[in-house]
């Protein structure tokens, strides 16, 4: 893979099978990371084909106290961009979370590193691979939060403050999942193929009236996935009202 070392958002990255494809997609990823990043330094790393991609969120103050509050399971992507977020990941065994959490917890305190962060993995073949670490709050913490009940940006105002967290290791307990869904941009006349090959793209209409849509959506992964948004009710409708609140859109 060969990657803006400023990059994110699935910028900056090309996979690159041979010499020939790197030799072109080099000056590509140096363009655009210059014009995205405002920095043209990449880097290469070796391509992991179909892995799940976890991330595990973690909480470090001053006083040496780092916890891990479980992860986050990222593997459903298009165009190298996140759709579904799901916490905790249902594609660990509980060896296996244990072992994530406290590898990103390891990380961290071999960086003295404090704040609200996420270290970032990939997982193929019984293999564990150091992908990245966000050092901020990412915006699908609040699925984190979601089923641990900790308010991730409570503790990190209390780090910056110079206080200890609130929470030992031993609170941190799990229940149920939480599952984000995202609204990626794309011009689907220049960039993409989902809808000019017309298969993943099961059925979509018009709305029937502002603020509602019905869309169906079929997405691949290591297993088929359906996704079926139906009637959702966004901060649109209604135009022309302003009495009282409205309900956040579906997404």
């Amino acid at each position: 893979m060969l990657k803006a070392t400023s990059g994110g958002g699935g910028r900056g990255i090309r996979r690159c099978n041979n010499r020939e494809e790197l030799e072109s997609a080099y000056p590509r990823v140096i363009s655009e990371a210059t014009k995205a990043f405002g920095s043209a330094e990449v880097f290469l790393e070796k391509c992991i084909v179909n892995p799940k991609h976890i991330e595990a969120q973690i909480l470090a103050d001053s006083f040496g106290n780092t916890v891990h509050l479980f992860e986050r399971d990222c593997s459903i992507q298009r165009r190298n961009q996140k759709l579904i977020e799901i916490a905790p990941s249902p594609q660990l065994t509980p060896e296996q979370r244990a072992y994530i959490g406290d590898l990103a917890v390891k990380a961290a305190q071999a960086v003295g590193y404090e704040n609200a962060g996420t270290v970032e993995f990939l997982l193929a073949d019984d293999e564990v691979y150091f992908m990245e670490m966000n050092t901020r709050v990412q915006v699908e913490h609040t699925i984190t939060e979601q089923i641990t009940g900790v308010d991730i940006v409570r503790e990190q105002i209390r780090i910056a403050s110079g206080l200890p967290l609130s929470i030992k290791q031993e609170d941190v307990q799990h229940q149920g999942f939480a599952i984000q869904f995202r609204i990626n941009a794309e011009d689907r006349r220049t960039t993409s193929s989902l809808f000019r090959q017309g298969h993943p793209l099961l059925r979509t209409g018009r709305p029937g009236r502002a603020g509602r849509y019905r869309d169906l959506y079929r997405l691949h992964h290591s297993a088929e996935l359906r996704l079926h948004v139906s009637e959702a009710d966004c901060l649109g409708n209604d135009l022309g009202r302003s009495d009282g609140p409205r309900p956040a859109c579906a997404g």
